[in-house]
């Protein structure tokens, strides 16, 4: 659908890079949402399985500070995100043995196989991308790479 139809637009937008704007940030809010409420029924936020997904893929301990530069969306509050997940028993916590000021961060076996179960339930990438077939995603991402550029 149209961005015009969908925040019901009556006048024209000023350009094309007006209307491209708006569409990105309309685009990524439907995005966001779309994955929270795949995420709902597993009790876990997008930041948080943003996190769990960084130690997954981390493979070792990894410091808050790492976590942040890693996360999709980039928050201020990462201790207590992570504090959050300590007290689901999803990650573990412990002082860093180079520098006692910080502490290493690793994803602990209830936290693999929460991400197990919601990946066998949930095909979140390819259910909000299927309406582009390979070579649109790829020209996209081009796109989206070149606009940040």
């Amino acid at each position: 659908m149209k961005i015009e139809k969908e925040i019901n637009q009556t006048k024209p937008f000023k350009s094309n890079h007006h209307r491209a704007l708006i569409n990105l940030i309309f685009t990524s809010n439907w995005m966001s949402g779309r994955i929270r409420n795949q995420l709902k029924p597993f009790d876990v936020t997008l930041q948080q399985y943003n996190v769990l997904r960084i130690l997954r893929g981390a493979g070792k301990a990894i410091s808050t500070s790492c976590i942040r530069g890693r996360m999709v969306e980039k928050m201020a509050d990462t201790s207590r995100l992570v504090e959050r997940l300590c007290t689901k028993g999803w990650v573990n916590r412990e002082a860093c043995c180079s520098d006692k000021r910080l502490v290493d961060i690793t994803i602990s076996q209830e936290g693999i196989e929460m991400i197990e179960s919601i990946e066998s339930q949930v095909n979140m990438i390819e259910d909000i991308t299927k309406n582009l077939n390979p070579q649109e995603a790829k020209i996209l991402s081009e796109l989206l790479d070149k606009l940040r550029g």
